[in-house]
């Protein structure tokens, strides 16, 4: 019998920065609204308003694309304190639009990666 390992799909991407500026500016740069638009428009997000915040640690925005199927996703920043007295961001950003989602029963032929084991 094999023991196949298939991983897990993720639709998704993380990334992670060591800036050299204080995590309190660049917790302004990410949750200020007037700093933000220069680098991540109003027009990229679904609403302007961040969908959760932890105050000086993370905050996330949904967005969404601006051409069909105009899909919907989230962002996430993460900060925390470096050991060089600037700032470690991670930046997850997921692909989640509802309309991903597989149903809860899948069809027997609908090509996905299910491993049937012999008796």
């Amino acid at each position: 019998m094999n023991n196949l390992k298939i991983p897990a799909r993720r639709n998704g991407i993380e990334l992670e920065y060591q800036l050299n500026e204080p995590p309190q500016k660049v917790w302004r740069a990410v949750s200020t609204p007037e700093l933000r638009e220069n680098w991540l428009p109003a027009k990229a997000l679904a609403d302007p308003e961040a969908i959760s915040v932890t105050p000086g640690q993370e905050v996330r925005y949904r967005l969404r694309d601006d051409a069909p199927p105009f899909l919907e996703s989230t962002v996430t920043f993460r900060l925390a304190p470096n050991a060089n007295g600037g700032t470690s961001l991670r930046i997850i950003h997921e692909l989640d639009d509802t309309r991903l989602r597989r149903p809860a029963s899948a069809a027997a032929n609908n090509n996905s990666l299910t491993v049937l084991l012999a008796a």
